[in-house]
């Protein structure tokens, strides 16, 4: 359960070492997603799938603002970890709990309340929308316990720690696979029962991750109290265009769907599926970001940059090699794949001929992670949110809209790929010529 410090040391040690656990709970979030697709399509059907992947659409653009704010406590915290201010660090968690629990509390109530309309919106089927509604309604109700669970594994990350946060997700995931079949098929609770469960097995874990804290005294929690005003201005500061980039990110996702949600509902059930595989090809990518913007963010607090730079070709390199590993497996596999989630063939051929297509642009997907993470790591978060909005929404959308119009079904496909193969030279060519290593993030603190 040690901390780990990253401004010594074998870099190859520690990326992998460091990377892994969070590459494993990485997987274990995604299987808890794969359970509920699994349960949802076999004992519900493909309508039912498609009506749970509209709504998971939906929670993350509606969450996405909060995550992004989250995802500022990985930066602010690594870089204090980097300075070795334990008072400070001790102090900026509270002000981070404060801030982050009212936003879920806000956010929680706020789409609960609008479920419906935004599943509307965004051009739901109605043979969907009833059941989506539910869904995304009772998974509002426990969003504290998601965003609880997840903002302690971050707080863990970014002083080094990646072995803990495993054991919460675990938990998550044993309990969501024992509770689906009850609530979906034994309680006969339907696509609602999916829900019950997930909330459940968020809390549990979001309490034990609690006690595990408070217990073994692993991080600097206290009894919350109101925040600095230096501390809210520089979250805010870091935390606002972090959360605008998710929001940006994830509606530009939503955007897509409009796009998939044209072609009926079996292109969305399809692309349901399709989506689980995605988010298989990904993981390593993402374990990279967050292991990058951690292990930069105390490094660049220190003043080694050499060690950045290393941190960043080692990365780019394992990003590389285990992407296009990653890539030809879900493309051998892809029609199995697919099929563990629906059997309707129309779904399955949209499915299958989708993933075939994206898998291996992903690797240059997994640039943007790698290099964005060491920037962001700087506390460069308005650039990162720059280049964010150049990858959506003046690449990705329209070249997916337009590939779609240009070549039907298949198009969408083709559109996605291409905008990652262009966002990616962006993205280097701001980590190699920007200013983001003139930051100092704590320079008025």
């Amino acid at each position: 359960m040690k901390q780990q410090d990253f401004t010594n040391g074998n870099i190859w040690r520690q990326l992998l070492t460091f990377s892994i656990p969070i590459l494993v709970t990485n997987l274990l979030q995604v299987s808890y997603q794969f359970i509920d697709s699994l349960w949802v399509g076999n004992l519900l059907g493909a309508n039912a799938l498609g009506a749970v992947a509209l709504s998971s659409t939906v929670i993350f653009t509606v969450l996405s603002f909060i995550i992004g704010v989250n995802n500022a406590t990985l930066t602010i915290l690594s870089q204090l970890k980097g300075k070795n201010d334990p008072a400070r660090l001790k102090s900026y968690v509270n002000a981070f709990t404060v801030i982050l629990g009212s936003m879920a509390i806000i956010l929680g109530v706020t789409g609960y309340i609008f479920s419906e309309n935004i599943l509307t919106l965004l051009g739901t089927p109605a043979s969907m929308i009833e059941e989506a509604a539910s869904y995304l309604q009772i998974n509002f109700l426990g969003i504290l316990f998601l965003f609880g669970y997840n903002f302690i594994g971050t707080v863990f990350r970014a002083v080094g720690n990646s072995k803990t946060p495993l054991r919460f997700v675990l938990i998550a995931v044993i309990l969501n696979t024992v509770l689906d079949p009850l609530f979906i098929y034994t309680f006969n609770w339907g696509i609602e029962g999916a829900a019950y469960a997930t909330i459940v097995a968020q809390g549990t874990a979001f309490f034990y991750g609690l006690f595990v804290s408070l217990y073994h005294r692993l991080i600097p929690f206290s009894v919350p109290t109101l925040p600095k005003k230096e501390e809210v201005s520089l979250i805010l500061k870091q935390g606002i265009p972090s959360g605008m980039q998710m929001t940006i990110m994830s509606a530009g996702m939503a955007a897509i769907m409009s796009v998939i949600t044209a072609f009926g509902s079996d292109a969305v059930a399809g692309f349901g599926a399709a989506q689980r595989l995605d988010s298989l090809i990904m993981l390593p990518a993402h374990a990279l970001g967050t292991a990058v913007n951690s292990m930069a963010g105390q490094n660049i607090a220190a003043g080694k940059w050499q060690r950045v730079r290393q941190i960043t070709k080692y990365a780019t390199l394992l990003n590389l090699a285990t992407m296009i590993v990653a890539a030809i497996f879900i493309f051998i596999f892809a029609d199995w794949g697919i099929r563990m989630f629906i059997s309707d063939e129309a779904s399955v051929r949209f499915g299958t001929e989708y993933v075939k297509i994206i898998a291996f642009f992903f690797p240059f997907l997994g640039f943007n992670f790698v290099w964005n993470g060491v920037v962001r790591a700087s506390g460069a978060a308005f650039q990162v949110l720059i280049l964010n909005i150049i990858s959506f929404w003046v690449l990705r959308y329209p070249l997916t809209y337009w590939f779609s119009d240009l070549l039907g079904e298949k198009g969408i496909a083709v559109g996605m790929g291409v905008s990652f193969v262009i966002s990616s030279i962006f993205a280097f060519a701001y980590y190699r010529f920007g200013k983001w290593r003139k930051r100092e993030l704590f320079e008025k603190a």
